[in-house]
């Protein structure tokens, strides 16, 4: 079991993480972002016989590594579900949850899922393989302009026009279906010593539109404010500026525009406190064992009583 986790996802910040969800006897826990198991399996750990864990994923793939222990229930759905799932399971309140907002290693090392320009396949990324867009139906169907749009929100690339200006040209002969495909297409438009991390950009900003990302984690956030009990934990891992901002703004004003209200004597009026004022990363030996944790930032914040 422990190799199927390790080559399935190294879970990242996993005692920081586990710390900071201040485990205490009886609880109810949830952990968002089961995809291999480990930080769930850490949890479980250090729980007693009667607390709970309740574990989501969307993905199939995850299902492989369903914990065998009768105080854990997987849920096979995207996170945004949280509160209806929350009230299926008869569930009123819940003492801490984690969410690891990284893409799995997983995904990024199966060429056929589509996630990573280091293999060639089908231009895919989907985490839900059962339902809605592909990025080659982004890449092919969406106008210049939207696509342009998408680049720059979501990927922060300055070149994000003549991206999608070279697409559109590109798709006009003959339709993007792979990687290989996609990337004979974009590379010329990137010097050799920057070339990767562009194209990682450009491979996020696809990843996260046919995801849904921002959205789904802005009603996660949501929905996971609600759900905390007075004292509960919660415990985001994110790994690029826009998944932490939305995450900073919900932790230190209770809303993901980061809108602070203030009460009459000029109180920020927020429903958490944080836990640590300054973002705990991995340290130097965790991103020499495991260079993909290299970008994480990990937030702690605990709902008022």
């Amino acid at each position: 079991m422990e190799k199927t986790e390790s080559t399935y996802h190294i879970p990242v910040l996993l005692h920081e993480s586990i710390e900071g969800m201040h485990l205490q006897p009886g609880g109810t826990y949830v952990d968002v972002t089961f995809g291999g198991g480990g930080h769930s399996r850490e949890i479980l750990r250090n729980m007693d016989s009667k607390s709970r864990l309740f574990s989501f994923d969307q993905d199939a793939d995850a299902e492989r590594n369903i914990i065998n222990d009768k105080r854990f229930t997987f849920v096979r759905s995207n996170f945004r579900y949280l509160h209806n799932f929350l009230r299926y399971y008869g569930v009123e309140g819940v003492d801490a949850i984690l969410a690891d907002l990284g893409v799995s290693s997983h995904h990024f090392d199966d060429s056929e899922r589509g996630f990573s320009f280091r293999f060639d396949g089908k231009l895919d990324m989907r985490m839900n393989k059962r339902a809605g867009i592909t990025a080659a139906d982004i890449v092919n169907t969406y106008e210049e302009e939207k696509l342009a749009d998408l680049f720059y929100l979501y990927g922060e690339l300055k070149n994000s026009r003549k991206l999608a200006a070279t697409l559109v040209k590109a798709r006009a002969q003959k339709p993007v279906e792979t990687i290989g495909e996609f990337i004979e297409i974009v590379k010329p438009l990137y010097g050799r010593e920057r070339e990767k991390k562009e194209l990682a950009k450009v491979f996020q900003a696809l990843r996260i539109e046919v995801n849904q990302e921002m959205e789904a984690l802005k009603e996660m956030l949501y929905a996971a404010t609600e759900a905390l009990k007075p004292g509960g934990r919660l415990v985001v891992i994110t790994y690029h500026s826009l998944e932490d901002r939305m995450v900073k703004n919900i932790m230190k004003t209770g809303n993901i525009e980061g809108k602070a209200k203030q009460d009459f004597f000029g109180n920020v009026e927020t429903p958490f406190k944080l836990i640590n004022n300054k973002v705990i990363i991995p340290s130097e030996d965790e991103i020499q064992r495991n260079p993909r944790s290299r970008s994480a930032k990990l937030r702690i914040a605990e709902k008022k009583k």
